[in-house]
């Protein structure tokens, strides 16, 4: 199967206006997703409006420096992999939300910013030493490709549910994204099509809006008010709710986290490698890549962010545009760095309405999981056995999350040592976490069922 044509390779560095406006086009579909981990935690840790504001400018910085740490060829894959807010340490961190509660939000994100810094400087130290290395062995294609189709297919009812708030406005996004990536011609039509489709929508939604059709309240109704009320400015980047706290609870909680970090990253620079017309890549790059996410987390940790890792539906928007730039992700990088200190900017982006993301995320996290099945491509998917594997370890993502979810009293017995609660929430977070399950599945059947090397896939690559 042909690859899309790459327009921007790697190492290409595109005219400055395509630079801007394709990096914009990266932190519009980062945005949402990033945006959308701290508006889950702020409540959730009894956060104002302010403190809610404030945390998502942190999380801008953070996933920005995160970034061009990670594309960096030295510090990190040197990929044109955008990182961002990890939906992988949600379970964990509402674990810790709920232990320490009481105790405000500023005490809670210390305790999580050294949980972030603890588990951090150890995924670093796996990838940074080579340890990674050994880990791989037993990370085939037929491992990763149903670790990217659980990503990109799991996240579907996140999609469907911005969707739904208002359809017209949905699928005039995916209506659109169709039309300039695959039925128009034009070069610039291509790269931007997502920025184009978003953009277009979201004028049309403001206009209706404005004339009184869309009123206050309505899913698609974009009010700039809240603009207006923003600062120009933030100053405070270190440490922003006080120093960092350490816990065992927290630690133990965000492991889980770091372990589906661990198995999505190495799926996720296979797919980058793929979308941007490289050969597959190589242990060092792999190990630089999840040393770089391990750095990350624990810099995120000081600068009052989140959990970060690699964003597979920015992958995928390198399959649509074929715009695979590292230069253009740095660009990104350096927009999302600005925008979290100018309270405005974030204050409009802020005003997208979930139905427009909901359309774009429906466009992308296929593409994403279609990823997936071009990663088993490089197996022998003739065989029976890989057939079987793969079956088994996605179905087992699809299905097993959502029982673990209901019955978390089984892993988490109040009667239980604390210890013990502790390894139990671990165990429960990361079977609740689908590319996880597909990873452990996998792995382990791929590892003990016998089979040719040329049979898992090892050391083929994609035509």
């Amino acid at each position: 199967m042909a690859r899309k044509q790459v327009i921007y390779g790697v190492d290409d560095k595109p005219p400055f206006p395509v630079m801007i406006l394709a990096g914009a086009q990266h932190v519009l579909t980062l945005f949402g997703a990033t945006t959308l981990v701290p508006l889950i935690f702020g409540p959730a840790m009894g956060m104002d409006a302010m403190q809610i504001a404030s945390f998502i400018s942190c999380v801008y910085f953070g996933m920005g420096i995160a970034t061009l740490i990670q594309t960096h060829p030295k510090l990190g894959s040197g990929l044109p992999i955008v990182q961002g807010s990890s939906f992988s340490f949600i379970p964990s961190v509402m674990t810790i939300i709920g232990a320490y509660k009481a105790m405000g939000p500023d005490v809670i994100m210390q305790y999580i910013g050294g949980g972030l810094i603890a588990g951090g400087i150890i995924l670093s130290f796996i990838g940074y030493s080579g340890i990674i290395g050994y880990i791989r062995k037993i990370i085939t294609p037929v491992v990763i490709g149903p670790v990217i189709m659980a990503i990109g297919f799991s996240l579907a009812p996140t999609a469907i549910g911005n969707a739904a708030n208002y359809w017209p406005a949905s699928l005039l996004v995916v209506f659109l994204i169709f039309f300039f990536s695959l039925v128009s011609r034009n070069k610039y039509a291509n790269i931007f099509a997502i920025l184009s489709s978003i953009v277009i929508t979201y004028l049309l939604c403001y206009g209706l809006s404005s004339a009184g059709v869309f009123p206050a309240g309505h899913p698609a109704h974009i009010d700039l008010a809240r603009v207006t009320e923003a600062p120009w400015l933030r100053y405070k980047v270190l440490m922003p709710w006080g120093a960092p706290k350490f816990s065992l609870l927290a630690f133990g909680a965000l492991l889980a986290g770091f372990f589906a970090v661990m198995i999505e990253s190495v799926g996720d620079y296979h797919s980058c490698s793929y979308a941007a017309g490289l050969n597959d890549p190589d242990e060092k790059t792999i190990s630089r890549g999840i040393g770089a996410e391990g750095l990350n987390c624990a810099l995120s940790g000081l600068f009052g962010s989140v959990g970060t890792t690699s964003y597979t539906e920015n992958i995928g928007l390198i399959g649509l545009t074929g715009v695979a730039s590292r230069w253009v992700v740095r660009t990104g990088a350096i927009l999302l760095i600005f925008m979290s200190f100018i309270g405005k900017l974030g204050a409009l982006i802020a005003t997208m309405p979930s139905p427009i993301i909901g359309g774009a995320y429906i466009a992308l996290f296929g593409t994403i999981g279609a990823l997936g099945i071009q990663v088993l491509m490089r197996a022998d998917m003739g065989s029976q056995r890989n057939i079987l594997i793969v079956g088994f370890a996605f179905l087992m993502a699809m299905g097993l999350p959502g029982w673990i979810e209901q019955n978390q009293a089984l892993f988490m017995n109040p009667e239980h040592s604390p210890i013990l609660q502790t390894l139990g929430g671990m165990v429960w977070a990361i079977l609740k976490t689908p590319m996880a399950v597909a990873g452990i599945c996998a792995a382990f059947c791929d590892s003990l069922v016998p089979g040719t090397d040329e049979e898992r896939g090892i050391g083929t690559r994609m035509k």
